[in-house]
């Protein structure tokens, strides 16, 4: 499982001008599932999320959590994570869990983000959906369940 978090003073989602998540200060987390994830990955990776210390203290030092930020998580599922341009100019996207078993999956990422008690905001699964944000900082993790990065 691939995650982009974004440290964000916006974000929204909207798919055909309608509003479908939305947050303030917080995190963005584009999440893709790949071929053989499980819930044990979305597990790691929800948990992961909710401790990094990407918000600053008082001494300006990036040790603030979402929570200790009283921030908020918007999840947009974004199966472009696995794609794999090393062949050639056109994306394959072989390595993404098929449909079913990905919306699973980030569901049960969000549900676990919520458990952690946090505010989750979602994208729509299957989706075009039209992302905006405001990077603070600009501050963007690459994270993998698999640890690869």
């Amino acid at each position: 499982m691939r995650a982009v978090v974004q440290r964000v003073s916006r974000a929204r989602v909207t798919i055909n001008e309608w509003v479908s998540g939305e947050i303030g200060h917080g995190l963005l987390v584009l999440l893709g599932v790949g071929h053989g994830d499980t819930e044990a990955d979305a597990i790691y990776l929800a948990e992961k999320i909710a401790g990094l210390r990407v918000f600053e203290d008082q001494d300006g030092k990036m040790n603030r959590n979402v929570q200790d930020a009283c921030g908020s998580v918007l999840a947009v599922s974004q199966f472009t994570l696995y794609g794999d341009v090393r062949r050639g100019k056109r994306p394959s996207f072989d390595a993404a869990a098929p449909p079913d078993e990905a919306r699973r999956l980030y569901e049960f990422f969000v549900e676990r983000i919520q458990a952690l008690g946090l505010r989750c905001e979602t994208g729509r699964f299957q989706e075009m959906m039209q992302v905006e944000l405001v990077n603070e900082g600009p501050v963007t993790i690459l994270m993998d369940s698999a640890k690869t990065f």
